[in-house]
């Protein structure tokens, strides 16, 4: 079957708007904050540019205030506004908001709708997803929730301890998802609630250190202990949630990778613009064969990552379960824009380790990418699986 990959003019006129957008407004915000911003003005400010521009919340249904794009459509606009690390947050297509959204779009009731999508579609708050926690708790294997709510007067008891929980400070609520049946190693069992930030059964532990630091809210411990919500905090269905994450998890992934992409070709334009003006052995440094070669697999990574994510978004756009797709596209892409970025220091050299270019923040922040959404060895289990189980379900036959 034929994919036809060509954007619509409408869309080509976004992406454009929004590539305009990003080097006009967001990027002198970027190099100003070093890419690092913790400031509600600043956000909002951002944010507000980018209502006035007609570019805001691109991926939300227009009912709430966005653009509805499909997974194809988002790929070209994503990519546009990680060409900034302050891009997603401009347009409110960040982690894990961006996630959240498209979750309760799909999963929540009309009144749910109404008390948290709307007002986060509008970027009023800002969201978490409490899923990872601390050892042996559930990470790579979602199974080893032990996270337990049980059922009260009236609704739920939570109790656990999450951690590297992304945008949980200041957030407006959470999230969680807790076991509501069964043992931990156990697939099913688990249920999605939402938990408001004032709860007093949900407390903030500790802030994180990490590589990364531009992901606004940063990454928390958090503690529910005796956090009590009603029955209307269910998302979803009891028992379902590792279900219905999936409804969150393949996109967000393809969403993470459209706008790291981004990033990587930012950092190849510094290479670039760097090869073509320094002057080294008598010949520009863009014309020395080693460094042609870099440039060169810089290209072809980018167009690599590009291939897949649109291939996967394809899949998931026809409501295909696009399980392996999305885990190939998320391993190469996580290991391609680490290998564009890091090329894009080693051209820069002295330079691109500086502080002068923003080469190695960009070298900090894409290197947890291949473990955040699933480690590459997760995602390889989970592909040669499939194979296996495709050639096992052949020889039958």
């Amino acid at each position: 079957m034929a994919v036809d990959l060509a954007p619509s003019p409408a869309l080509a006129d976004l992406a454009r708007r929004t590539a305009t957008f990003i080097r006009e407004v967001v990027i002198p915000v970027e190099e100003r904050h070093r890419g690092v911003v913790r400031s509600e003005d600043v956000r909002r400010h951002l944010q507000q540019a980018a209502k006035q521009a007609g570019i805001f919340a691109p991926h939300v249904a227009r009912e709430y205030g966005g653009l509805g794009l499909d997974m194809l459509g988002r790929a070209a606009v994503f990519e546009e506004a990680g060409y900034s690390l302050l891009g997603p947050l401009a347009l409110n297509i960040a982690a894990p908001d961006e996630g959240n959204m498209h979750l309760l779009e799909a999963v929540a009731t009309g009144e749910q709708k109404e008390r948290y999508l709307r007002p986060l579609a509008a970027g009023e708050v800002r969201s978490c997803f409490a899923m990872t926690e601390p050892a042996p708790g559930a990470g790579s294997d979602p199974g080893a929730l032990t996270t337990c709510a049980t059922r009260v007067d009236g609704g739920w008891r939570i109790d656990g301890r999450k951690w590297f929980i992304t945008g949980a400070d200041g957030a407006g609520f959470a999230i969680c998802m807790a076991r509501t049946s069964g043992q931990q190693g156990e697939a099913g069992g688990a249920t999605m609630f939402l938990v408001d930030a004032g709860n007093p059964g949900m407390k903030t532990v500790r802030h994180i250190d990490t590589l990364d630091e531009s992901l606004y809210g940063g990454h928390v411990e958090l503690a529910f202990d005796n956090c009590v919500v009603g029955e209307d905090a269910v998302l979803g269905q009891v028992d379902q949630g590792f279900r219905h994450a999936q409804v969150r998890l393949g996109p967000a992934r393809m969403t993470h990778c459209m706008r790291w992409l981004g990033i990587a070709r930012r950092a190849q334009d510094i290479a670039v613009a760097r090869a073509a003006e320094r002057r080294l052995f008598g010949s520009r440094l863009g014309e020395l064969g080693m460094v042609q070669q870099m440039i060169a697999d810089n290209e072809i990574d980018i167009a690599a990552s590009r291939g897949l994510i649109l291939r996967a978004c394809w899949e998931l756009d026809r409501k295909e379960s696009a399980s392996q797709s999305t885990a190939i596209a998320k391993t190469f892409c996580a290991e391609a824009i680490w290998r564009v970025v890091d090329r894009a220091v080693q051209i820069c050299g002295a330079l691109g380790i500086s502080g002068d270019v923003l080469l190695s923040r960009y070298l900090r922040e894409v290197r947890p990418f291949r473990i955040y959404d699933g480690p590459s060895e997760t995602h390889r289990w989970a592909i040669a699986r499939r194979v296996m189980r495709r050639h096992d379900a052949g020889a039958a036959q």
